[in-house]
């Protein structure tokens, strides 16, 4: 994998595929649960890992801290932080190394718990809109954290002298706000609870991890908006096995539909899916669970509904339980060559719908109202997108250009493929089991 934005994946189109394929464990859960292998000095054992860029940033960061490591192999890795080298956090390769991911801003909170103070850089990650910070800093600070000014150095600071549970309102249900609130709250004393809290399977897993640490987060709970959380003084080791990953599942399903392919997805955890069947459904798809696994059939035509007054079908993101934003462009991608028109709202990102103007070069009829809004024409296969030269911005819109690749005729290349390697699991080879012609250049 190349970083440096050369990496690019030459994709063959045209070609139906077939087979079963496994999706990975969650990339966001795990980066949750890996910084809260910080909350205890005893060993934490990680199952299901994704083998993914992103994840291996956060466990190198982690190794920096001190952090004890052992691979265990498939995906399951022990964790043991009992020494932490904390002057690492002060170091210029912590700076550089947790700007590029946004995900270590979760290491905030277990530290702040755990030794009384913690610092982050100005995290990176994905350039799709505005990703402000502020719910994890007034979560923690109503516990009893100050933030310390580090303006000029790229770095955010907070310390405690003790935390101390309270009643929290967050200000938005945001994920990674919400899992350094908790693992704050785990070791605070007395009792915090959580208003308007994110109520994603991440973040349920992150409360079910804790608890078999020994934390006190109340089961009733878990999976609610408000969260009760007992504090501890401290935890112990665990074992954990994260999901499979609910994205990646998605985005077989629209790779499905898109190729016009039969693939079964095993072990996918249709339970904890949520909406996203139901909304594969609403826009022609035919999914039949069976079991743990997800069959979906070779179909030639795929027809988008409408709602039941006759208009158009709206596709929009929403806070759990409402469609992941994650999907969406899998969604978008889908609907070009589907039977009908559908828009899609893209409200919480306002830079995410930017790489359509890919698509319509491919041929798409796409019209772009504005940066939150794009309404979609389906094709329905009687114009095949072409293929062409194209850049991945982010993870999601680098898988949604991947499947258009994958459906159009002729040869694409997708430069950037780094960025969908952050989120997806050895692609290449995965996709390449079930029939798929690309080759990583």
């Amino acid at each position: 994998m190349n970083p440096t934005g050369r990496d690019t994946l030459l994709v063959e189109g045209g070609h139906p595929l077939r087979g079963n394929i496994t999706p990975q464990g969650a990339k966001n859960e795990a980066l949750q649960v890996l910084a809260a292998v910080l909350l205890t000095e005893e060993t934490v054992t990680l199952h299901r890992l994704p083998d993914i860029l992103d994840v291996r940033h956060l466990i190198d960061l982690l190794r920096g801290l001190g952090v004890r490591i052992e691979d265990c192999g498939g995906g399951s890795m022990r964790f043991t932080a009992k020494d932490l080298d904390t002057s690492f956090l002060e170091g210029d390769a912590f700076r550089k190394g947790g700007s590029g991911l946004r995900g270590s801003i979760m290491m905030l909170g277990p530290l702040l718990a755990r030794q009384g103070w913690a610092v982050a850089p100005r995290p990176g990650g994905d350039k799709i809109g505005r990703r402000r910070l502020d719910t994890h800093f007034t979560g923690l600070q109503a516990l009893g954290a100050r933030l310390v000014p580090m303006e000029n150095q790229g770095m955010y600071r907070v310390e405690a002298s003790g935390l101390h549970g309270t009643r929290i309102l967050l200000d938005e249900a945001s994920v990674t706000g919400t899992a350094n609130v908790i693992m704050a709250a785990c070791l605070a004393k007395g009792t915090t609870v959580i208003y308007n809290a994110a109520c994603e399977p991440y973040i349920q897993q992150l409360c079910r991890m804790i608890n078999a640490m020994g934390g006190r987060i109340d089961p009733d709970s878990i999976g609610s908006n408000l969260l009760r959380i007992e504090g501890v003084e401290r935890l112990h080791g665990a074992e954990h096995r994260l999901l499979p990953d609910m994205i990646e599942v998605g985005s077989f399903v629209g790779l499905a539909a898109m190729t016009r392919s039969e693939i079964r997805i095993c072990d996918a955890a249709p339970a904890e899916l949520g909406i996203i069947p139901e909304v594969f459904r609403r826009m022609g798809v035919q999914i039949q669970i069976q079991g743990e696994d997800l069959l979906v059939p070779a179909q030639d035509h795929y027809q988008i509904e409408h709602f039941m007054d006759g208009s158009i079908l709206t596709v929009a993101d929403a806070p759990w339980p409402g469609f992941t934003p994650d999907l969406l462009s899998v969604v978008l991608v889908m609907a070009t060559q589907a039977k009908g028109s559908v828009l899609i709202h893209q409200k919480m990102f306002e830079s995410r719908l930017f790489f359509v103007d890919k698509l319509i070069d491919m041929g798409a009829q796409i019209i772009l109202c504005d940066p939150h809004r794009a309404t979609v024409i389906g094709l329905d296969h009687a114009y095949p997108l072409r293929g062409i030269r194209m850049t991945s911005p982010d993870i999601r819109a680098g898988v949604a250009l991947l499947i258009a690749a994958l459906s159009a005729e002729g040869n694409s290349y997708i430069d950037n493929a780094f960025q969908i390697d952050r989120g997806y699991e050895r692609i290449d080879e995965r996709l390449t089991a079930l029939g798929a012609r690309l080759q990583r250049l």
